[in-house]
């Protein structure tokens, strides 16, 4: 089945009444919980940016409290899936200042594991992190990079 552009969607939700449209959306948020998120955060997170940020944090936090490493490739496999949770949620705010909030903390949880290997693969999984984090940079308001200038060469310079 052929999935309908997003204009043409625009156009059919633009015709629904409000109560079809609530309809719509419990329905979406009722089968994929990603959707469920999605509306949490438009919903309930979206005004407060900065205790998104926060609660981001917090569960990156609860995340690495409970990793538990058995081997390099299963460390290597949990800290992507610390890359997904965070990225998931860079994606609902479409927000470049949390995306680059969230992208230094997330360099600052991984920088020890960095320190533990020479493996390249980590290498390079923290240096694409810099690099997106330098290209959200420089699309924010100058007094905003400068606030994150200090905890973006505390990063790099430990990463030398």
């Amino acid at each position: 089945m052929k999935s309908a552009s997003v204009k043409e969607l625009k156009a059919a939700l633009h015709n629904l009444s409000p109560k079809e449209m609530l309809e719509v959306c419990m329905l979406m948020a009722k089968y994929k919980r990603e959707n469920k998120e999605l509306l949490s955060y438009l919903l309930y997170e979206a005004d407060n940016e900065q205790q998104y940020i926060e609660n981001i944090k917090l569960e990156i936090d609860t995340y690495f409290e409970n990793l538990v490493v058995f081997s390099f490739s299963n460390m290597l496999k949990k800290l992507r899936k610390a890359l997904r949770i965070a990225n998931k949620y860079i994606k609902f705010s479409g927000s470049k200042n949390v995306e680059v909030a969230v992208l230094i903390y997330l360099c600052i949880k991984i920088k020890p594991f960095t320190l533990q290997t020479t493996s390249t693969a980590l290498l390079n999984l923290y240096n694409r992190q810099i690099i997106k984090i330098d290209k959200a940079l420089l699309k924010l308001e100058e007094d905003l990079q400068y606030d994150y200038k200090t905890d973006i060469e505390a990063i790099q310079i430990r990463s030398i």
